[in-house]
């Protein structure tokens, strides 16, 4: 449970395992799509087969590194929902 005064209070980290499967499956059904197809293969390919310069600040890296995770996340759900990644 988050501390008091967290602006997550009351948000449960955990949810049902109902509530996973669930969103799973409608995040398979949304990606199963042409344009669900055509969103995540830009989120991918502007996120995951991209590779900064080696001038790149410290802060545009973490930044990339969010938008990575978000991705993978989206993806990972879209597989357990039972979309078959390519």
């Amino acid at each position: 449970m988050a501390e008091p005064g967290w602006p997550w209070a009351g948000i449960d980290p955990d949810p049902a395992p109902q509530a996973e499967d669930r969103l799973a499956a409608a995040c398979a059904r949304l990606f199963a799509t042409a344009d669900g197809h055509l969103l995540l293969s830009h989120l991918t390919r502007i996120t995951l087969t991209t590779s900064p310069g080696p001038d790149v600040t410290e802060a545009r890296l973490r930044h990339l590194e969010g938008q990575r995770a978000l991705v993978l996340t989206l993806r990972h759900l879209a597989c357990r929902g039972g979309l078959a990644m390519t």
